[in-house]
């Protein structure tokens, strides 16, 4: 087997959040064709466990420590060096000794780095030998633009360069490597856009649902309340957009939904919570889990799953995961923006307050819990994992890889994407 260097910018297990989750299965995905090379940083003390995991599927590992407070105090040397914060954030000496000594030591040919920060580890002339792949996953830049539009002075200031010199990185990225991918056809052909030059050698790879894991048909313990109408959003609680969604929902969605549904209950399931999420538990209506060992059980007894990101990039695991699991979604027009999906009558668009709380009743007021079916066989067909990534295979071994970034996605999905420009 031939060797394969594979750099991410945090540890890809478990695959209990978004990146973690597209990460880990690209990377399995990748280790039954060659021998990868691992390198990666672990910012959850706990993740360390997994270790061991990681080690079966790589030739070997460099798994280094990411403090977070030092991490943010080094970003800010970007400030000093007109750089984007984020590629400081990332920039470790240890790191960089670790993959100088892959691509001396090792046969290495092929480079797949996940997450633009980690870039930077190899984009010198030792690596240019090596086909490069990059999977920018969403336009990251244009996330920290819209933070700038919901944040004040300074704040709003700080984001706004980190937006322009993040993108400024992206497009040398881009520019140097053999091929871009994003998470979504949306995601790519705003990259297109806004750097027009890479445009032939763009594209997406969609991410994909673990279809038997999240299985409706399984017995699940009501860890809720028996007696509520339960509303669920999953997701990572210390990420501000998600902070950002569960706030605006409790403090002025759910007061409107419980005035019509008194038993509604809104349940926010997620590790991590940051203060503000905490502090919700205070309101009416309002639990907070803290982390869950699965969040199965939570989607199985909800009345309906919901998704109201007012700020969003790429395609939102937590609706999939939702819809896999044949359950009704009330979501922002942001949190579908990346997904392609058949209009089922189970999934719901609403923007206001008033549209998320009128879509949210509807659903609590049927005599039991929608069965979304139909979501269910469309996530099945249009999002699995093994279809998805037999294309990265391609991108990383044909020296043309256009077929691969466009021809195989699909007519639909060239359709929407079409759309979307």
């Amino acid at each position: 087997m031939e060797e394969l260097l594979f750099l991410a910018h945090r540890i890809p297990y478990p695959p209990n959040k978004g990146d973690k989750i597209r990460s880990y299965h690209i990377l399995k995905h990748l280790a039954r064709s060659y021998r990868v090379h691992l390198g990666a940083f672990v910012d959850d003390p706990d993740d360390w466990k997994y270790r061991d995991k990681l080690e079966e599927i790589c030739a070997s590992t460099c798994l280094l420590p990411l403090h977070p407070l030092k991490a943010r105090a080094r970003s800010l040397t970007g400030l000093l060096s007109n750089s984007a914060m984020s590629v400081s954030f990332f920039r470790d000496h240890n790191m960089q000794q670790w993959v100088n000594a892959r691509l001396e030591q090792d046969s290495l040919q092929r480079i797949f780095v996940f997450s633009s920060p980690v870039a930077q580890y190899v984009m010198n002339s030792q690596a240019s030998s090596c086909r490069r792949v990059v999977d920018f996953v969403d336009v990251d830049s244009d996330k920290w633009k819209q933070y700038a539009q919901h944040k004040r002075w300074p704040a709003s200031w700080l984001y706004r360069r980190e937006a322009e010199r993040l993108l400024a990185f992206e497009k040398n990225v881009a520019t140097l490597f053999d091929a871009s991918i994003f998470v979504s056809s949306a995601e790519a052909a705003l990259f297109r856009r806004l750097v027009p030059e890479v445009s032939a050698r763009t594209g997406f790879l969609d991410n994909g649902v673990d279809r038997d894991y999240f299985s409706p048909e399984r017995n699940y313990d009501n860890p809720c309340d028996e007696q509520a109408k339960i509303i669920v959003f999953t997701g990572a609680m210390d990420y501000w957009a998600n902070v950002h969604a569960v706030q605006w929902f409790a403090l002025h969605v759910l007061p409107r939904v419980r005035e019509a549904v008194p038993a509604a209950k809104f349940v926010i399931v997620g590790a991590r919570p940051a203060s503000e999420v905490q502090r919700l538990a205070s309101v009416p209506g309002v639990e907070v889990t803290g982390a869950v060992p699965d969040v199965r059980p939570y989607l199985a007894h909800a009345y309906v799953a919901v998704a109201p990101l007012r700020i969003a990039r790429g395609v939102q695991n937590k609706v999939l995961e939702a819809m896999a699991m044949a359950k009704a979604v009330v979501a922002s027009p942001a949190a579908v923006e990346g997904i392609e999906f058949n209009n089922p009558a189970e999934l719901r668009v609403a923007d206001s307050e008033q549209q998320f709380a009128e879509q949210v009743i509807q659903f609590l007021c049927d005599d039991k819990p929608a069965v979304a079916r139909d979501s269910r066989q469309w996530i099945s067909d249009r999002y699995d994992w093994n279809n998805n990534l037999s294309r990265v295979g391609g991108l990383l071994e044909c020296p043309s890889p256009s077929g691969y970034l466009h021809g195989i996605a699909g007519r639909q999905a060239a359709n929407t994407e079409e759309k979307s420009a």
